[in-house]
């Protein structure tokens, strides 16, 4: 019998040679990634992203072509603690196997950070129960060099008590129609439910935590633009509230926030991850 290339990693990690036909499994993917080289998580013509470069990995890891389904889509130059995909393969590695091919030939910038087996039923984004985002804002004259790819930097303080006041009317089920960019796709419900928006201070850096059931496109970048107007005091805190009961489209009243300052940090599934 021939040497399988997969005895290449530690023993006990692959599932022993058999000639038995595989059965197709589905596997769940934690994903972390820094976002500054990619146009986004979703497959686009012509430009770098993060599914393409999981997807090509494990079509050179198992010698198939696969489609990878992530939790949601996060725009270019956005980052990810937390993003959670699944994806269908007939391999005999095993997760842990699998778990150091996928890191070994990723790049840097994307890291698995687990890897198990689930139902068939499982479906990374439909199965999403609820999804938190945490959007950075540095308040200091300027930022760090490590650190000016993952916040953004304003040069001022914000008025922290007419923030935390504006993201109190975030809560609840709305019409979130001004807080959508267009993202040129066919939309049923602009309706979405926000269970929490704290907003967190360590010096000068400012944590906006937003916990929802889902996001339209741009949505958090929207909400965080407006916040942040409101702690400039070029809008009241009154303003969240005004523009969700006029169920209007988005208006220039309603900036987007820099990607940069965006990370998806975590996905829920019932009571755990």
């Amino acid at each position: 019998m021939a040497i399988s290339t997969f005895r290449l990693f530690a023993a006990g990690d692959v599932l022993e040679d058999s000639q038995e036909i595989l059965k197709e499994l589905r596997y769940k993917l934690v994903i972390a990634y820094d976002g500054t080289n990619y146009a986004g998580w979703q497959v686009q013509p012509h430009c770098n992203s993060v599914q393409q470069e999981l997807q090509d990995s494990l079509q050179r890891i198992t010698g198939r072509i696969v489609k990878m389904h992530g939790s949601g889509r996060t725009d270019g130059g956005v980052h990810a603690r937390g993003q959670v995909a699944h994806v269908d393969l007939t391999t005999r590695l095993s997760t842990r196997s699998l778990y150091h091919a996928l890191n070994a030939h990723l790049p840097d910038d994307i890291r698995v950070l687990s890897v198990v087996t689930v139902s068939s039923k499982f479906h990374a984004r439909r199965s999403a129960k609820s999804k938190e985002y945490r959007y950075f804002i540095s308040a200091a004259a300027f930022v760090l060099p490590d650190k000016r790819l993952y916040c953004y930097n304003i040069h001022r303080p914000l008025d922290l008590h007419a923030m935390r006041k504006a993201a109190a009317d975030f809560v609840g089920t709305h019409d979130f129609h001004a807080f959508a960019a267009n993202s040129k796709r066919h939309i049923e419900t602009y309706v979405r439910i926000i269970y929490s928006v704290t907003i967190c201070k360590s010096g000068n850096e400012i944590m906006v935590r937003v916990r929802g059931s889902g996001f339209l496109y741009r949505q958090v970048r929207s909400m965080a633009g407006l916040l942040i107007k409101v702690g400039k005091g070029d809008e009241k805190p009154s303003a969240v509230k005004e523009l969700l009961d006029a169920h209007q489209p988005r208006t220039s009243r309603v900036p987007s926030a820099p990607s940069r300052g965006l990370f998806l940090w975590r996905v829920w599934y019932g009571n755990r991850r």
